[in-house]
């Protein structure tokens, strides 16, 4: 577990799909909500509020490959103070380079780290532990196991989650992104059972919870399970809660 005094880093989250700011619920590109602010005006909000780092995913690359953001990005790292983890559609170890000079302080990759692990491992060891976040994103299978995708969230393969995180535990894996994704846009609170889980196997490993935050008590729950990292998306969006909250309940 976290100790109370250990640093928390809270990441609002912006999605986008074809240059829209959206929600997807647990995934489904057919359950969308659009949102009417532009992504850099989120992002400025955000900054303003006091966030100091932005967690920005591109929807279409995560389904079609291809990272779509470079403008964005290069715009947000011009107009804020923001540091950025981003993701999706991340393919090779070309995507990973180009996202780092468009201004990427972390690169986030999902999928291919369950289908290839050996690549991203040489991407850890090429880039750098520090910027690289590798995302886990799990289902519970109905006989109690964790299981990951294989291709993005819609097909979910027979592979382990803690069987793949030893493996990357075990060559300098630093930060590790872990959404239920069966809570993902639902607000029903963080998996508390799954974040400890994660955090007795990885103690060294700076977690991040993504999925079902919905008020500033989740963040401090997510902290106490082990966390030092909660991603929150649509709570912020519906302001459900303030960032600025958020950011003082993680100090």
């Amino acid at each position: 577990m976290n100790k109370p005094n250990a640093p928390f880093t809270v990441y609002p989250a912006i999605d986008v799909r074809a240059g829209r700011v959206v929600r997807l619920r647990q995934g489904d590109y057919a359950q969308e909500t659009r949102y009417d602010d532009t992504p850099l005006a989120v992002a400025e909000r955000y900054a303003k509020a006091g966030a100091e780092w932005l967690h920005l995913v591109d929807l279409d690359a995560a389904r079609a490959g291809g990272y779509s953001l470079a403008p964005l990005l290069r715009e947000i790292k011009s107009a804020t103070p923001l540091r950025i983890q981003t993701g999706g559609g991340v393919r090779s170890e070309d995507d990973v380079a180009a996202m780092l000079q468009a201004g990427a302080d972390r690169v986030v990759v999902g999928s291919l780290a369950v289908r290839e692990p050996e690549r991203v491992i040489g991407w850890l060891s090429r880039f750098g532990a520090q910027a690289i976040t590798v995302a886990l994103d799990a289902r519970r299978s109905a006989d109690g196991r964790w299981l990951l995708p294989v291709a993005g969230w819609t097909e979910t393969g027979e592979v382990e989650l803690p069987a793949v995180l030893a493996r990357y535990v075990d060559v300098g894996l630093r930060h590790l992104l872990c959404t239920d994704i069966d809570r993902d846009g639902m607000l029903s609170g963080p998996n508390l059972e799954l974040y400890a889980m994660l955090s007795r196997l990885a103690p060294v490993v700076a977690l991040q919870a993504s999925g079902g935050v919905r008020d500033v008590a989740d963040i401090i729950a997510a902290r106490r399970s082990g966390c030092a990292g909660a991603v929150l998306g649509k709570a912020l969006l519906e302001r459900r809660f303030e960032l600025a909250d958020a950011l003082e309940a993680s100090c």
